[in-house]
């Protein structure tokens, strides 16, 4: 099964994503074909992401990203058709990018649902001792733009690749810098992101044992 996992560069004014260091991890191990980063620019992200999906045509895409302040690992359940920075925001792309109630797919579904086993994952994390939950709202920035994308595209492609979204906090390392930071550390996070590639992989050799040929 070939499985493409993807992360962000450091954005909002920040020197570190932790989704960074995840994918040098995942490549040190071994644990997916392929690891892209992305750029934290609307649309292009998708962009990026659609062209190695068409170039490497995976089983699933495993898409990730940084949620500062959330305090556990969250499988994103939905993602809306929408990109926007609210004017009170400390933080745009990095391009400066902050569009408001702009369509990511004009005329497309209001909503997109990911198609990831995320109540499976969630329940393997919290057994092994990470803190994880489904989360119902994956924001209007970059990471709820890549997550509608790459979703909207599979629909319009009739594929069966698997797709969605996780949401990682902070690191440990953010925090020595902001203390009331939630944060977990990396080790934790990169056993959590193996336990959802494994997942994820099992769910492909479950649907792929049950299709008739």
């Amino acid at each position: 099964m070939k499985i493409l996992v993807s992360g962000f560069e450091p954005f909002g004014g920040h020197t570190i994503n932790p989704t960074e260091y995840l994918l040098e991890v995942i490549a040190d191990h071994n644990w997916s074909d392929l690891t892209l980063e992305l750029r934290t620019h609307y649309d292009e992200c998708v962009e990026l992401l659609i062209q190695a999906v068409e170039e490497f045509q995976p089983d699933a895409v495993i898409a990730c990203g940084l949620a500062e302040g959330r305090t556990a690992v969250s499988l994103e359940r939905i993602a809306v058709n929408i990109k926007s920075v609210e004017p009170s925001a400390s933080y745009a792309d990095n391009r400066n990018a902050r569009p408001q109630d702009v369509p990511i797919h004009e005329g497309g579904k209001d909503g997109l649902f990911a198609t990831l086993p995320i109540r499976r994952i969630t329940e393997r994390l919290v057994e092994n001792g990470i803190p994880a939950e489904i989360s119902n709202t994956a924001g209007t920035f970059i990471c709820n733009n890549t997550m509608y994308g790459i979703l909207d595209y599979v629909q319009q492609q009739r594929s069966e690749v698997l797709a969605g979204f996780v949401h990682f906090p902070a690191s440990t390392e953010m925090a020595l810098h902001k203390p009331s930071l939630p944060s977990l550390p990396i080790s934790l996070m990169s056993r959590a992101l193996q336990l959802i590639i494994r997942t994820t992989v099992e769910q492909l050799q479950t649907d792929s044992a049950s299709t008739p040929r």
